[in-house]
């Protein structure tokens, strides 16, 4: 482990230690106590009675932080080419870079419905995409489809990073070839 990958690990707690101190919290209205509606983000041990931390988004944000440290991890590790000379960037760490982009900008921009709709639908309805900070107070996150947007651009990324692999295999001679055979089955060299 190098000297960066060691910062970005720091940072990661860091950041991790911020998301545990101050977790997304839902509030239930007091007109009805079935629907949830999104408080925004409070310290941990200042919730009001009626707040509850909303573990779905609370998840989310952790997964979202991992993935962006191994991404980090991934892109400061050290590694040269035959010449001697550092990468740089290439399809793979591009790859990297947007994967851990996205995922961000899921988080910050989160699908919204109006606590009115909520239901126990399977497929909900949504609002539309807001700033999480900015977001109206009669409007609760839709867990479901944050899900399926985090999980469709972790898999999509995971595919185009193995697409976008370096082939590390080398072509033997056929004489290298013989004398590999030879020596994996111990038969003495002429």
């Amino acid at each position: 482990m190098n000297r960066k990958q060691k910062i970005a690990l720091w940072v990661g707690v860091g950041n991790l230690a911020v998301i545990l101190l101050f977790p997304p919290f839902d509030s239930f209205p007091f007109t009805d106590t079935q629907a949830l509606i999104f408080a925004g983000f409070q310290f941990v041990f200042a919730r009001g009675s009626n707040e509850v931390i909303n573990g779905n988004v609370l998840f989310l944000e952790i997964v979202v932080l991992l993935v962006n440290v191994g991404v980090a991890w991934l892109l400061l590790r050290d590694v040269r080419h035959a010449l001697g000379t550092r990468r740089h960037i290439n399809y793979q760490n591009a790859i990297l870079l947007m994967v851990a982009a996205n995922l961000t900008v899921i988080l910050l921009f989160p699908p919204f419905e109006h606590v009115n709709a909520v239901t126990g639908a399977l497929l909900p309805t949504f609002q539309g995409f807001y700033f999480i900070f900015a977001a109206g107070p009669m409007l609760t996150i839709v867990a479901p489809i944050l899900y399926l947007e985090v999980i469709f651009v972790l898999f999509n990324g995971a595919v185009l990073w193995l697409l976008f692999r370096k082939d590390k295999t080398v072509e033997l001679s056929p004489q290298e070839a013989m004398q590999l055979m030879r020596e994996l089955s111990g038969r003495p060299l002429k």
